[in-house]
């Protein structure tokens, strides 16, 4: 080999030495990033869950991890023709909306209909009963609650102290919605009336059963359902 062949060896085999041993000094700094307690990766698995009280018009951001109330927002609620669903739900859609949602919006799989917690035009409207169910927020509050938590979020919304009765019993009629139409509609399946879904919406199936129901109670036939009927299916007011 001459001279020549000699230096392109060389400077081939210079080349392949730098090649790999950079490659193996890019790794080791990489592995020791990954390991170093300033480098997280991964996300921390979320323990938030949302706590609204219709009642109090306060939506609470809790950490499940110390049950410490991280956030506190002031809300506006349904109006009293279109209540605020109650009973534990979870976030199932996150978007960024506009206009009469304001500026974002986080459905929650509310079993009856399409229900949510997001922003308004109307920030005038916070603290009263005048949404259609939906929980509004203000668009600086929502944007805030919106980064903090996830899809499937835990979302408790109560009204009161009486659970899914809200404020006491409500007397039911045909069409109405709602968790206490839910909760007589799984004490009519417990006891062998009902075999539809729990949907939360009082349609003719629910009516079906509630008939079977009183007649086997020898209770006056009604399609509506008040505190006697609510008592005899076992649905009792209790804090």
């Amino acid at each position: 080999m001459n001279r020549n062949t000699y230096m392109i060896y060389f400077i081939f085999f210079l080349i392949l030495f730098f090649l790999v041993s950079g490659n193996y000094i890019i790794k080791i700094s990489m592995d020791k990033r990954i390991s170093s307690k300033d480098v997280y990766i991964k996300e921390k698995p979320q323990s938030y869950t949302v706590h609204i009280e219709v009642d109090r018009k306060q939506l609470k951001l809790i950490d499940r991890k110390n049950e410490e109330i991280v956030k506190s927002y002031p809300i506006a609620t349904g109006k009293i023709s279109s209540p605020t669903p109650l009973g534990t739900f979870k976030i199932v859609e996150k978007a960024k909306w506009g206009e009469g949602f304001g500026t974002r919006w986080m459905g929650i799989n509310v079993p009856w209909g399409i229900y949510g917690i997001h922003g308004t035009n109307r920030p005038g409207s916070i603290g009263g009963n005048l949404s259609a169910g939906c929980i509004r927020m203000r668009n600086e509050d929502v944007e805030e609650l919106y980064s903090l938590v996830d899809y499937n979020t835990l979302v408790l919304i109560t009204n009161g102290i009486y659970g899914p009765m809200g404020q006491g019993y409500r007397e039911l009629r045909p069409g109405d919605r709602g968790a206490d139409v839910l909760e007589v509609q799984k004490r009519l399946k417990q006891n062998g009336y009902y075999d539809g879904g729990l949907d939360g919406i009082y349609g003719e199936g629910m009516k079906t059963a509630l008939i079977k129901h009183l007649k086997d109670n020898n209770i006056s036939l009604t399609d509506r359902i008040t505190a006697n009927i609510y008592e005899s299916l076992g649905i009792v007011l209790m804090e």
